[in-house]
């Protein structure tokens, strides 16, 4: 019988086997010479713990509570595009193993599923019908367009906005390029299949892709903050946020949280790693 994967290292090395070489270098590949993915790997094992011994453990818990509803582990699971090259179900499995274990699930723009089906998903998962989930948005040059994902998310449930702050143009990832990634026919982006947004014939294998990588705005700056407090009532947090002073501009601007990230080394190389 073979043995199922115990650990993330074991999920790789599944991921590595069974799926096309462009699908699994698109997931597990960075930016550039990889120096950020390197770093961000590395850091962690400079990380030390040292317990504290004779202190009654017999009850624990690693609750906690973020935007003010509480979740079952800080650990929660970033927003990641083209879930369904992974799984048939792409990222309503995702979304429900999120929801049943009662933590945050960031659901991309750039997903294989739409807003709505990802959030039904994870509503028939969660024990009250409620997850804490939260909509990761890539701002577009059509802000109509920008405006009216926003607003589906919210009709649909989901409990923040995640604002992706640092990709104003597309990472230079090798692997990509090397294997001349192209979404598979059977899959396309699921949240502009709208004719309101886009021409749905366009989205075919190299549509989807040309479209996912020219289309965010590059003029996005702190002014834009209050416009999106304008159209939506959802707390708003900005992802890729690495400097102090930045951190104290998105204070001043009114946002209600922020996202540590340099985009899993994927869009910028030679960042310093998250953790450091």
């Amino acid at each position: 019988m073979a043995h199922l994967p115990t650990c993330l290292d074991d999920f790789e090395k599944h991921a590595w086997k069974v799926l096309p070489p462009a699908h699994f270098g698109y997931y597990y590949s960075g930016a550039d010479a990889e120096t950020t993915l390197a770093r961000n790997k590395a850091a962690y094992d400079r990380l030390l713990i040292r317990p504290k011994i004779l202190v009654d453990v017999s009850r624990v818990t690693t609750e906690t509570t973020i935007l003010g509803q509480k979740i079952s582990t800080p650990i929660c699971v970033a927003p990641t595009a083209f879930q369904g090259m992974a799984h048939e179900d792409g990222e309503k499995a995702t979304a429900r193993a999120c929801a049943f274990a009662k933590t945050v699930y960031c659901m991309a723009t750039y997903s294989n599923t739409s807003i709505e089906d990802a959030y039904k998903a994870a509503q028939a998962a969660s024990k009250d019908g409620d997850p804490m989930h939260w909509f990761q948005l890539y701002v577009e040059t059509d802000r109509d367009g920008t405006k009216k994902l926003v607003q589906r998310a919210e009709k649909a449930g989901y409990k923040a906005l995640v604002i992706t702050v640092d990709r104003p143009r597309l990472g230079r990832r090798l692997a990509d390029l090397r294997n001349a990634f192209k979404l598979p026919r059977h899959l396309t982006l699921a949240n502009f299949i709208d004719p309101n947004f886009i021409d749905p014939n366009a989205l075919n294998r190299t549509g989807a892709g040309a479209y996912a990588g020219g289309a965010i705005d590059a003029s996005l700056s702190w002014s834009d903050i209050a416009w999106f407090k304008s159209i939506t009532r959802l707390p708003i947090l900005i992802k890729g946020v690495f400097r102090s002073d930045d951190a104290r501009l998105a204070v001043e601007h009114g946002v209600d949280g922020i996202i540590v990230s340099n985009h899993g080394g994927r869009q910028l190389d030679g960042c310093p790693a998250t953790v450091s």
